[in-house]
C-alpha cells in the first residue's frame, strides 16, 4: 500500500493539472499565446524535455511545425515534414498514437528537423489532434526524463491534444474573423474618404452646371433648351446624389447634431419640395400638396428633417414617368402621430424589397427589367439617422391593384399636443 500511494500521488497531481489546462485552453483566443501554453503544459505534466506542435497544412499538404519549446518556432516553421517518411506523418495519417523508445534504432524518425536545431532525440510519444474525428496536427513529447513514454503518458498528451485541437481550431476562427473584420474596415475607412472627398469637390462644379443649364434653358430657343433641359435633369440627380454623399458622410463621422425645434410638418414639407421642384417641372410632373392650413407641429431638426423628405420626394420625381402625379398629404392620426405620405404614379417596388430600401445606396432600379425606368427607391443613405419613424409602409399597393401600378410611402411623426401660436 506504501508503495502505491506516491504512484496516486503523481496521478492525482496529474488530473488537477489537466483540470487546469482545460480551463485555460477554453479561456484563451490568442493563438500564439494558446500554443505557447500547450507545449509548456504538456511538457511539465509528462516531465519531459521538449514538446512540439504540428500543424497540418491543407494547401500544400504536409505538417508544419506551430509551436516547440526550447526552440525558434519561426526556424522551424522553415522545415516542412512530409507525411509519408516521418514519425509525426504516421501519427496524422493513421490518426492513433505512437511511442518509440528507442528513436535512434528506428528508422522512422524525420532528424533532419533535430540537426537543424541542434537538438537529440532519444524517445518520443505522438498522438494526433483532432477535430470531429478529424486530424488537424500533431502533438509530440520528446525525451522523458525518468524512464521512457508508456500507455499511461500516451492517454495524458491524448487529453490534451483533444483539447489544444478544438482551443486552436477556434483560436484560428476567432483570427481569422478580426483579420475579416479588420480588412472590412480599412475597407469601410477607403469609402468614407471618398465619399467626404468626392462630395467636396463635385458640389461646386455642379452649382456652376445647374445655373448655366437653368439659364440655357430658360434663354434657349427649340431645341437647343431641350438640350439644356436634358443637362440640367443630370446635374439635378448628381446634386441629390451628392447631398445624400455628403449626409451620409455626417452620420458615419458622427459629426451630425441634432438641434431640436416645434416647427409645422408644412413648412418641412414645403422646403423638401422647393428643393426638387426645378426637376418635378421640367418632367412635368402634376405634385399636389395636400396639407391642412392648420399649423400641425411637430419637434424635430427641421434641417435634417427636411432633408429626409427631400431624399423621398427626389425619388419619387426621378422615378415617375413624365407628366406623373405627385401627392403628399399630412393626417393627424389618434394619440398624436402626425401621418406623413408621399405617393407617386411610379411602378412601385416589389414587394422584396420593402425590408432593403432603408440600406445605404440601395437601388431597386438595378433589379428591375430595362424600360420600367419608373421604379421608386431610395438611393440615399436612410433617413433613420435623423428621424426614427415608428411604422414605414413603402410601395404599398391598392387590394384591387397589381404591383406596379403605384408607390406610396408613409411615415409617422410624433406631434406635441399643442398647436404653435
Amino acid at each position: 500500500m506504501d508503495e502505491t500511494r506516491p504512484q496516486l500521488r503523481h496521478m492525482a497531481e496529474q488530473l488537477a493539472r489537466l483540470i487546469e489546462v482545460s480551463v485555460q485552453l477554453n479561456s484563451t483566443l490568442n493563438l500564439d499565446d494558446l500554443l505557447q501554453f500547450i507545449i509548456e503544459a504538456a511538457a511539465e505534466i509528462l516531465d519531459c524535455e521538449s514538446v512540439s506542435i504540428l500543424l497540418y497544412d491543407e494547401k500544400r499538404a504536409r505538417l508544419v511545425f506551430a509551436a516547440a519549446t526550447g526552440s525558434d518556432p519561426k526556424r522551424l516553421a522553415d522545415i516542412p515534414v512530409p507525411l509519408d517518411s516521418s514519425v509525426a506523418g504516421e501519427v496524422f495519417l493513421e490518426n492513433k498514437a505512437v511511442i518509440l523508445s528507442d528513436v535512434k534504432s528506428n528508422g522512422r524518425h524525420y532528424d533532419s528537423v533535430s540537426r537543424h536545431v541542434d537538438f537529440d532525440v532519444h524517445n518520443l510519444l505522438g498522438v494526433p489532434m483532432r477535430v470531429r474525428d478529424r486530424p488537424t496536427g500533431v502533438l509530440e513529447a520528446l525525451n522523458k526524463r525518468k524512464e521512457t513514454f508508456d500507455e499511461a503518458d500516451a492517454d495524458i498528451l491524448s487529453v490534451i491534444a483533444s483539447q489544444a485541437a478544438v482551443a486552436v481550431h477556434n483560436a484560428r476562427l476567432v483570427k481569422a474573423l478580426r483579420d475579416a473584420y479588420n480588412e472590412i474596415s480599412a475597407t469601410d475607412h477607403l469609402k468614407t474618404n471618398f465619399l467626404a472627398l468626392a462630395s467636396h469637390e463635385l458640389r461646386t462644379p455642379l452649382g456652376i452646371i445647374i445655373g448655366y443649364a437653368t439659364f440655357l434653358q430658360e434663354e434657349s430657343p427649340g431645341e437647343l433648351s431641350d438640350h439644356a433641359k436634358q443637362v440640367l435633369n443630370a446635374a439635378m440627380q448628381m446634386r441629390a446624389l451628392v447631398d445624400a454623399m455628403t449626409n451620409l458622410n455626417m452620420l458615419r463621422s458622427r459629426e451630425m447634431v441634432m438641434h431640436r425645434l416645434v416647427v409645422p410638418i408644412q413648412q418641412i414639407l414645403r422646403g423638401a419640395f422647393g428643393e426638387v421642384k426645378t426637376l418635378a417641372e421640367a418632367k412635368n410632373h402634376q405634385v399636389v400638396m395636400n396639407l391642412p392650413e392648420q399649423p400641425l407641429p411637430v419637434k424635430c431638426d427641421p434641417e435634417k428633417l427636411t432633408s429626409a423628405f427631400i431624399n423621398l420626394l427626389d425619388n419619387a420625381v426621378r422615378f415617375t414617368p413624365e407628366d406623373g402625379r405627385i401627392t403628399v398629404s399630412t393626417m393627424l392620426q389618434t394619440g398624436g402621430d402626425l401621418l406623413v405620405s408621399v405617393q407617386d404614379s411610379g411602378i412601385g417596388i416589389p414587394p422584396g424589397d420593402l425590408k432593403k430600401i432603408f440600406n445605404e445606396f440601395y437601388q431597386v432600379w438595378s433589379r428591375i427589367p430595362p424600360g420600367n425606368t419608373a421604379a421608386w427607391a431610395l438611393a440615399c443613405p436612410s433617413p433613420k439617422g435623423w428621424w426614427k419613424p415608428t411604422a414605414v409602409n413603402c410601395g404599398q399597393k391598392a387590394p384591387d391593384r397589381e404591383w406596379g401600378q403605384r408607390s406610396r410611402c408613409s411615415c409617422p411623426e410624433s406631434a406635441p399636443p399643442r398647436s404653435l401660436k
